[in-house]
């Protein structure tokens, strides 16, 4: 019979797992690239500085005859577009290293959370807490990923998952026979 109490500790133990293993990835890998360190923002006023910074000018549509017009209220620079690419580059290489870390680190917790905790309550919080660490690898590369990785990875974690299942399942039936 399952009581409230272990279910309650299980659950604690999976958040706790997803913290620990997600602000340890933080705390051992690179840190994740700041937009403003890769595009500082910049004051530029006018089409010719625009140009010279290889920036996009954009003319606002809509400017109102009622009062004089400074240069830097005819429009605006788009520097962004210059950089932007490069961040999204750094971002995509910073997510693949979260997720080469998180996928394999999320295995073993399960493993171990299957394989070496007969104590259900922290076996299963520890699963789902390997479950929880997967997941947050997942979601930070899959933006990036093409469909050929996603599914042989998947399938790689499912085949993994289902094998330890098999296994762990009929290493507890051994030992609750002994009894």
């Amino acid at each position: 019979m399952v009581s409230i109490k272990n279910i309650v500790f299980g659950i604690a133990i999976f958040i706790l797992t997803i913290s620990v293993g997600v602000y340890g990835i933080s705390t051992f890998l690179d840190k994740s690239p700041q937009y403003d360190k890769v595009c500082p923002p910049r004051q530029i006023l006018n089409e010719e500085q625009c140009v010279i910074e290889n920036g996009t000018w954009t003319n606002y549509s809509y400017i109102p005859e009622s009062k004089p017009i400074l240069a830097n209220e005819r429009g605006y620079c788009d520097t962004y577009t210059i950089c932007q690419p490069k961040f999204d580059e750094l971002n995509r290489i910073h997510s693949r290293k979260i997720f080469f870390f998180a996928l394999p680190l999320g295995i073993v917790i399960i493993i171990i959370g299957a394989l070496l905790f007969g104590l259900e309550s922290v076996g299963s919080g520890l699963m789902a807490g390997g479950v929880g660490i997967i997941l947050y690898g997942i979601g930070s590369v899959w933006p990036y990923a093409d469909d050929l990785i996603k599914f042989i990875l998947s399938l790689i974690g499912l085949i993994i998952v289902i094998g330890v299942s098999y296994y762990a399942n009929n290493k507890w039936k051994i030992f609750k026979k002994r009894k």
